[in-house]
């Protein structure tokens, strides 16, 4: 098989994953976490033995449909950040566009980071195993920002991920809990949430020769 072949063959391969994948998401914004490999299967108009062919199990479905989305945010976020504005306007603006990201999509939200909630786990399924590298992703993405941005001292490598890692924890404890209660409107949330960040963020300066934050 020459060269040609081989690449209009992983072409056509990753458009059927595309198309797959999109079957998954449709399947997903209407059944959340009780979406199912039958029901992805059948969306596609596939068997569910060549959906297993494509992605494995579950666990390999849900970590392409994470990488999709969690891409999509990261994209989002960034955007934010690099936003021209004053940096209290930027930070609000991070932590809105998050919220009002799983928002928009919540069945999305919890088929990612509350899968098999509302239905048995399907065999070999591992929630913890699929769910926690999607929030350690978006925190080293942001320790990375940080690093790059923030003058923060000494150890700031170090510093940098701890502010990266809690920032994204507490986004998606806050996020969870309003996402399930509405306790308040977004804009309030993002606000108390910022005045939370505030004092430390306001107080560091702006790393030489970054792009600043």
């Amino acid at each position: 098989m020459d060269t040609t072949q081989r690449t209009e063959q992983q072409r056509s391969a990753d458009r059927r994953r595309r198309e797959l994948l999109e079957a998954a998401d449709r399947v997903v914004l209407r059944d959340g976490p009780q979406a199912s490999m039958n029901a992805i299967a059948a969306e596609a108009g596939i068997t569910k033995p060549i959906l297993y062919r494509h992605f494995g199990d579950k666990g390999g479905l849900y970590a392409a449909l994470a990488k999709r989305h969690t891409d999509a945010l990261l994209a989002s976020l960034r955007a934010a950040l690099d936003a021209p504005a004053e940096r209290r306007e930027r930070v609000e603006a991070t932590l809105d566009t998050y919220l009002a990201a799983i928002e928009a999509r919540p069945q999305v939200y919890r088929f990612l980071m509350h899968p098999g909630e509302e239905a048995p786990t399907e065999q070999g399924f591992d929630v913890g195993k699929h769910s926690a590298p999607l929030l350690r992703r978006m925190g080293e993405e942001l320790a990375q920002v940080i690093e790059e941005r923030v003058d923060l001292g000494p150890d700031s490598q170090q510093l940098a991920r701890v502010w990266g890692h809690g920032i994204v924890g507490m986004m998606h404890a806050a996020g969870d809990w309003w996402l399930g209660e509405r306790p308040c409107s977004r804009a309030e949330l993002v606000r108390s949430l910022a005045d939370l960040l505030w004092g430390r963020l306001a107080a560091a300066g702006d790393k030489v020769g970054g792009p600043g934050f």
